[in-house]
């Protein structure tokens, strides 16, 4: 079913070095791992590699990081700037034995073989028979490195689709493709769950400030639907004129139950203000998915020039540089603009399968990721972007980690004997200083990333002030690692004249890990090289630790059991009696539906106005608050309104 790489080879042999006459488009690979079998592996834990860095740990915890982060020499080593990236950790509890005992395990876990065979389309999805190729969603046109799965040419397929979405959203913003009644298609409401929009949406959070962002999205709306909560349906569609509004449904399989009721709920809003004819669905709602949807996408009522395919290989939380991030932002900030964030991914790409590990940013990452959770035991970890436009990067990372991480078993079925998976958490700085920042101050110790950057997208100085406001935002991003790693001492704080009394309340240990990444600037291009750098930390954790980052069993088992949750809601919202699995969940649906049936409100809305007209409460209900008309037409763009 998966081939390895146009032109042949065998899976265990050495790739001769690819030719290529730009040298930082050359992706040299070592071996790749059989993954048409499943082997006999002994845990992780029981190598040699293991028991010495448990050895090691014992070690470590005689440490302190005041004292190591004073030494020069070993500050000068624990610093790497790649692609105009710094990452600074020195603030982590390892020295230079620690680096080498991680590399030790690395090679045992066999890493860039692993690496290796994501990046050549073996299917290391191994519990779906998948390949993982995020990687190629972001691939040159004309790379060397060219998988071939289920005989296609990804690279081919991918350029294919990416043609189409420019050609598409170019003729959306210059006004050739319009809507149902003839107005310009100028917002776009992107319906989708989980990686379907928590990726996209932490872009278009990114690029509403870019400069370039900024003036290309002039007179376009971008909101996003995600829940099934009638209230999101109401804030999404608040103010939008459906007459010029576009709808993208997101979902591989055109199946996700949450995405498919959204969808069917916003075709509902479009037909209630323009009619049933076909063609308002056909001109108003675009389609996102496998082509194994294909059938369920037409049925819908989509025409094939408004589908975009993405590939069973791209699993939802790495779908970002696929059609599910490609079409919304493009169409709102321009197809180039996208582009730039998929050079950005590509960089960081090449970067994590080129460089050794002590210049390799994301692979550092991930194994200290592994020192701290495994042998450490700090099971969580936050995200402090020093930046708002970031304020949505940490809930994408929540996802990608923890959906990909959060597993119990092996490549074997071994249940582990070791820690994996952190819970994520985060927040933008500095609003998490006064928020959760106490808790990693004295409470428990939580490994931080802090994320800054060298400008700001949109600085500005206050009359009188000696800094700028973004000089004052990176003092914090400074200082905050600092005051983590040193802490503060009961003399330290005798000598400022502190009573005694309150000594032990004011005393900080210290000693709490942190790194820090500061980049030149929130760009596009730079936005894209963070996402690929969490995708790979990611991989990392999950080859070391001989997971299967990306395939995500609990979360199917949650929608079979809302499924059958479903069917019992139905009988008794029928007047039958409720047979659950369990007494607790019987109750739980028992005072719901009875509560229900108690209200008057419910009583009245049995045979409601909006039921019998056919039009749906999201528009033209009896309710006051969606009886309102849409708003008056407007475009910005031909204003001539630029930014200056």
């Amino acid at each position: 079913m998966y081939s390895q790489v146009r032109g042949g080879g065998s899976p265990a042999s050495t790739p001769s070095p690819n030719v290529d006459t730009n040298p930082s488009r050359t992706i040299s690979l070592t071996n790749q791992i059989n993954y048409d079998e499943v082997p006999d592996l002994p845990l992780v834990s029981a190598t040699p590699e293991w028991k010495a860095l448990e050895e090691h740990a014992k070690e470590i915890q005689e440490t302190h990081l005041k004292d190591l982060i004073i030494n020069e020499e070993r500050c000068e080593e624990m610093h790497v700037v790649e692609d105009g990236i710094m990452l600074d950790y020195s603030r982590q509890r390892v020295t230079e034995k620690t680096l080498d005992l991680l590399a030790d395990l690395a090679e045992a876990q066999l890493l860039r073989s692993k690496m290796t065979s994501m990046y050549r389309g073996a299917p290391i999805n191994f519990t779906e028979k998948r390949a993982v190729l995020h990687t190629a969603l972001r691939s040159r046109k004309d790379s060397p490195l060219r998988p071939v799965v289920d005989g296609l040419d990804v690279v081919d397929e991918v350029h294919s689709v990416l043609e189409q979405i420019k050609t598409f959203t170019d003729r959306v913003r210059e006004g050739e493709i319009t809507g149902y009644t003839g107005k310009q298609l100028r917002n776009i409401v992107s319906v989708g769950i989980g990686g379907s929009y928590l990726g996209p949406e932490f872009l278009h959070e990114c690029l509403k400030t870019e400069p370039e962002g900024v003036n290309a999205a002039l007179g376009y709306t971008l909101r996003f639907l995600s829940n099934v909560d009638p209230v999101d349906v109401e804030r999404t569609c608040s103010e939008l004129d459906p007459e010029e509004t576009l709808i993208i449904i997101v979902s591989k399989t055109f199946t996700t139950a949450e995405t498919m009721l959204n969808a069917r709920t916003m075709r509902q809003w479009l037909w209630d203000f323009m009619g049933n004819d076909p063609e308002v669905v056909s001109k108003h709602v675009v389609a996102c998915a496998s082509t194994s949807a294909t059938d369920k996408v037409k049925n819908f009522g989509i025409s094939d020039d408004y589908f975009f395919r993405f590939w069973d290989w791209v699993g939802g939380r790495y779908s970002v540089c696929s059609a599910a991030g490609a079409v919304p932002i493009s169409l709102v900030y321009g197809f180039d603009l996208f582009s730039k964030v998929l050079d950005g991914a590509r960089s960081m790409d090449e970067h994590f399968i080129q460089k050794p590990l002590r210049s390799n940013i994301p692979m550092l990452m991930g194994l200290i990721g592994v020192w701290n959770m495994s042998f450490l035991k700090y099971n969580m970890r936050t995200t402090l972007p020093y930046a708002e436009a970031l304020l949505k990067l940490p809930a994408h990372i929540q996802q990608l980690d923890m959906e990909s991480n959060g597993k119990h078993v092996t490549r074997s079925g071994k249940e582990v004997d070791y820690l994996v998976g952190e819970v994520d958490f985060g927040e933008p700085g500095t609003n998490g200083q006064h928020s959760f920042f106490q808790l990693l101050h004295m409470g428990q110790a939580v490994p931080c990333d802090f994320i800054g950057f060298v400008k700001s997208q949109n600085d500005l100085v206050v009359d009188g002030e000696t800094l700028s406001s973004h000089d004052e935002l990176m003092t914090n991003f400074f200082a905050q690692p600092d005051a983590l790693a040193n802490g503060k001492t009961a003399d330290e704080l005798r000598e400022e004249g502190v009573p005694e009394w309150q000594i032990p309340h004011r005393t900080f240990h210290g000693n709490r890990p942190s790194m820090s990444l500061l980049l030149p600037k929130l760009t596009a291009f730079h936005v894209g090289q963070l996402l690929a750098l969490y995708e790979h930390r990611t991989a990392v954790q999950g080859f070391v630790w001989d997971l299967n980052s990306f395939d995500q069993w609990g979360v199917e088992l949650g929608k079979k059991l809302a499924v059958d949750i479903k069917e019992k809601l139905v009988e008794g919202r029928a007047g039958k009696t409720i047979v659950a699995d369990n007494p607790s969940t019987k109750r739980l649906l028992d005072y719901y539906v009875n509560s229900l049936n108690e209200d008057e409100e419910t009583e009245k809305r049995k045979e409601p106005e909006w039921g019998k007209n056919g039009h749906t409460n999201t528009s033209r209900g009896g309710d006051a608050r969606f009886a309102r008309q849409p708003p008056l037409p407007h475009n910005l763009r031909d204003r001539g309104t630029k930014l200056k």
